[in-house]
């Protein structure tokens, strides 16, 4: 359940009110790692809609206490909270302050706390405002260890923590226009913070931004200064111009850009801080990520290492395949000339998914573009003296490649069986289905089933797995049948079931699971 459920009973939010609540909570750790305190988002037990209120505005009932909706704890210093308090109610003494402060909607100091760490935790209640209308309430509750000196990183982490309090107070942060994709390495306040003024330059650099930023390349005291002044320069002369560095370095965009000197990359974030004034500045967060890109490249490199070998076999494969065919041509026999062929015909498969995995970036292939082309040039290949139909149904999704292979395989013997011997000389359908079902176990499985509308092969069932199915061919089995079963029972791990299709015809049942 989303935690903003207990405002969609009310008929005073919309969907905007959601997301943006929805943004805050996503990026409210921020907040938390600045303010050195915990962050609790609640809502009125008992909420008066503002057709009932009288003023337009919802509002708490008389005497209602604040159930919590999200909880955040800090990076950087030590929680108050150590139990988790959604779904609680907060303390009784702080719900009159809550309701006041919800209908004035402006931010209040509810508890002034002490220096005694045993006393109870410094509270400020920060009423969500937007659109004139508070949405609910978030309160900050922090305490200082006794005989603990403020240094200069508490002090700008706090008024830093303030003035995006302030703006969440009025609706100002989170922004809508800010991109909110997740990216490998991305900041946040313990790994380098950077606060900067209105005008750009730099007010204080934290321990470990100073450290992201001397690897590459800037040394020197950097108070007072802007960036845009030192980090361009210090990329080197073969830095290209990149257009989102400004307006990062200068705190003026919530963006997100990378710069990378001559042996280190650093991933800055931009969090620009304002009132309804004017603009007061901006927080800079950054990390040192060359470890992250240094891998980044290796799982490249893999990649396409592994694409490069599937390439190779796919390669490999065709020319045997081709040999066969030109092995083929000179039998002399018509036994000879089949069994070449059939082996042509299943390296040439087993070379399809192949290519297929050459293609893509995981170990998954899909199975439908594979087995669309091959269903129908089996059915071809089978029988090109006859009319044969073909009909596809349902999907298979993605599979791993240690199914595909097997899986294609046993598909290529299964129609080219229906072929040559369910249809026997005469027109027909072969029809293939797939379907995602359930096993005994509850997990999930493939079910593939082959048909034809032949000439069948009487009333009896027949249903093989496991080691059972590792027999040797029966009476009228040939090399194809026996290929399947083995598959079946060993790569697949799986059943196989012949039994009469209803109307005429047989029908072959294959399952296997889809869940290791």
């Amino acid at each position: 359940m989303a935690f903003t459920e207990p405002l969609r009973r009310s008929a005073d939010f919309g969907p905007g009110d959601y997301e943006w609540l929805h943004l805050l909570v996503g990026d409210w750790q921020l907040i938390s790692d600045l303010g050195f305190g915990d962050l609790v988002l609640s809502f009125p037990v008992d909420y008066i809609p503002a057709a009932g209120s009288g003023n337009g505005r919802g509002m708490p009932a008389p005497g209602s206490a604040f159930q919590v909706l999200a909880h955040v704890r800090p990076a950087t210093g030590p929680t108050v909270f150590h139990e988790d308090l959604v779904g609680e109610q907060l303390p009784e003494e702080l719900s009159a302050p809550l309701r006041a402060a919800w209908v004035s909607q402006r931010m209040e100091l509810l508890r002034p706390g002490g220096d005694d760490a045993r006393s109870a935790p410094h509270v400020k209640a920060v009423p969500l405002v937007r659109n004139g209308k508070t949405l609910a309430m978030l309160t900050v509750h922090a305490r200082r260890p006794p005989g603990q000196a403020v240094s200069r990183q508490e002090l700008v982490y706090r008024e830093s923590a303030d003035a995006l309090l302030r703006m969440a107070n009025e609706g100002l942060w989170p922004d809508f226009s800010a991109p909110t994709g997740s990216r490998r390495g991305a900041p946040r306040v313990g790994d380098g913070a950077i606060r900067l003024d209105a005008d750009d330059r730099v007010v204080y650099v934290s321990p470990n931004a100073d450290s992201a930023l001397r690897r590459l390349g800037i040394d020197g005291e950097l108070v007072g200064k802007r960036l845009m002044d030192v980090v361009p320069p210090a990329l080197g002369p073969g830095a290209g111009p990149d257009e989102t560095l400004a307006p990062v370095l200068t705190g003026r965009m919530a963006w997100r850009t990378e710069v990378e000197g001559p042996r280190v990359s650093v991933h800055f974030r931009s969090i620009p801080l304002r009132d309804r004034s004017g603009r007061l500045g901006g927080v800079l967060l950054c990390r040192d990520v060359t470890e992250l890109r240094r891998r980044d490249l290796e799982l490249v490199s893999k990649d396409a290492t592994v694409r490069e070998i599937h390439h190779r076999v796919k390669n490999n494969l065709q020319t045997v395949s081709a040999l066969l065919r030109l092995q083929a041509r000179r039998m002399t026999t018509d036994e000879a000339r089949n069994g070449l062929e059939q082996a042509m015909r299943r390296v040439a498969t087993i070379a399809m998914v192949h290519e297929t995995l050459s293609q893509g970036f995981s170990e998954n292939v899909d199975f439908d573009a594979l087995i669309e082309r091959q269903f129908r040039l089996v059915a071809e290949v089978a029988a090109p003296e006859q009319t044969v139909r073909t009909r596809l149904i349902g999907e298979f999704g993605e599979l791993p490649a240690r199914l595909a292979t097997p899986l294609a395989l046993v598909i290529n013997e299964l129609v080219t069986n229906a072929v040559e011997h369910g249809l026997a000389q005469r027109a027909g359908t072969v029809t293939l289905e797939a379907r995602r079902v359930r096993n005994e176990e509850g997990g999930q499985a493939l079910e593939v089933v082959v048909s034809d509308d032949g000439a069948g092969m009487g009333d009896s069932v027949i249903e093989e797995s496991g080691a059972g199915a590792f027999r040797q061919a029966g009476t009228g089995e040939g090399l194809g049948m026996q290929i399947v079963r083995t598959l079946v029972a060993s790569e697949l791990g799986g059943s196989i079931r012949w039994a009469p299709r209803e109307g005429g015809g047989t029908e072959v049942t294959v399952r296997t699971g889809l869940e290791d």
